[in-house]
């Protein structure tokens, strides 16, 4: 149960970790000021705490399948604030520019809390009402809360200690990417709520890179890494990739056009 608790928990916390990390880095590099992130935090915390408390309620919409659907909403609106932050980090002169990047980041920040944030207070508190496993439910989740925390901070450091255009560029990578496993997620959770067809995996590399390992929830969080994905979740996958990258490369290039 110990190691179960580690591997949940830090699949919730990395992905939000890194997204903070990568807006943190660009907050820095940029010259922003950082008050978005407490702001975002608490109005995440507190978001994360009703939508966990009313989750019975919310499971009940849409013919049961509430909890898929909103959640995949929720990545949906995360993927479209990681395309537009893109967008206008690549244009950051303007001060309304400068306006609109710190409003995304507080976005991301409160989105991303909300749902990592339910699904740890969900999944804790299915435990209160069994003591014997209780104890090592909470070690295990301040252990894997730990380690998620830690690869985001280790990451802040990294892309800050970069020379800045290499730091630039490593972090619109890590963003795409993460952008791309928003969506490769949201089709697991439509899947899984019979809003899209489930089809037979196109391959499996279980075998190598087991989803349960630490690495394995690693590579879910940046890249959306799934060991047996369906051909419906590759072509989304690569679809959000080609519009996130079109999309912030024409503001790249006319940024230049325009600073010429």
């Amino acid at each position: 149960m110990l190691l179960n608790a580690v591997i949940i928990i830090l699949r919730e916390v990395i992905e939000a970790s890194l997204i903070i990390s990568l807006f943190l880095a660009f907050s820095q590099i940029f010259n922003n000021s950082r008050v978005w992130l407490l702001t975002g935090l608490f109005l995440g915390v507190i978001s994360a705490a009703i939508y966990a408390v009313n989750i019975g309620v919310v499971s009940q919409w849409f013919d049961g399948v509430g909890q898929e659907v909103i959640n995949a909403g929720i990545q949906i609106i995360i993927y479209l604030v990681l395309l537009t932050f893109l967008i206008i980090a690549m244009r950051p002169d303007s001060p309304l520019n400068k306006s609109l990047l710190t409003a995304m980041m507080m976005i991301g920040v409160i989105f991303a809390t909300v749902r990592e944030g339910s699904e740890i207070i969900i999944y804790i508190h299915g435990f209160v009402t069994v003591p014997e496993l209780f104890q090592s439910v909470l070690l295990g989740s301040a252990i894997g809360a730990g380690i998620g925390i830690s690869i985001g901070v280790c990451i802040y450091y990294i892309l800050l200690n970069m020379p800045i255009n290499i730091s630039i560029r490593a972090g619109y990578v890590l963003t795409v990417l993460l952008a791309g496993s928003m969506i490769s997620q949201t089709v697991q959770q439509l899947t899984q709520a019979d809003w899209v067809i489930s089809q037979y995996p196109i391959w499996d590399t279980s075998t190598w890179i087991s989803e349960h390992s630490i690495s394995g929830q690693l590579l879910y969080a940046v890249i959306g890494y799934e060991a047996t994905p369906t051909a419906v979740q590759v072509m989304a996958y690569l679809s959000a990739l080609f519009i996130i990258i079109l999309f912030s490369g024409y503001s790249w290039n006319h940024n230049q056009r325009l600073n010429k």
